[in-house]
């Protein structure tokens, strides 16, 4: 049984830090692609970042680009998204996803096998 664990949320003030990470098992994800998503209360869920399973290609939302990195630990088995200088409308849900769908591209909310279950993001002003 494949499960994608999240952790590293939390409370922080604007223009802080937080690096989420996102563990997998059951399922060896280094040649998987992977990606971010978060959903904040009464919104639909949006593509944060996406790495392909090599981690050479990267993608970011615009909202995010230039602040979020997402990465990979492949001895880990594990995903990251370092987020800096944070805002509060960064704050959500945050969900990692692997194992991506046939003829799905790497930002569709429904394009993904695996989702963790999510991690508690609040950035405060």
């Amino acid at each position: 049984q494949v499960q994608l664990v999240e952790s590293g949320g939390g409370l922080v003030q604007a223009g802080g830090s937080l690096r989420l990470s996102c563990a997998a098992s059951g399922r060896t994800i280094s040649n998987d692609s992977a990606g971010w998503f978060r959903q904040a209360p009464g919104k639909e869920r949006e593509f944060v970042a996406a790495s392909r399973g090599s981690g050479a290609t990267t993608y970011y939302a615009e909202s995010v680009k230039g602040r979020f990195t997402i990465s990979r630990d492949n001895a880990k088995n594990t995903v990251y998204l370092q987020m800096n200088s944070l805002k509060p409308e960064d704050s959500a849900i945050y969900y990692c996803a692997a194992l991506l769908r046939l003829r799905k591209g790497v930002t569709a909310t429904d394009g993904y096998h695996y989702w963790g279950q999510g991690t508690q993001v609040t950035v405060s002003s």
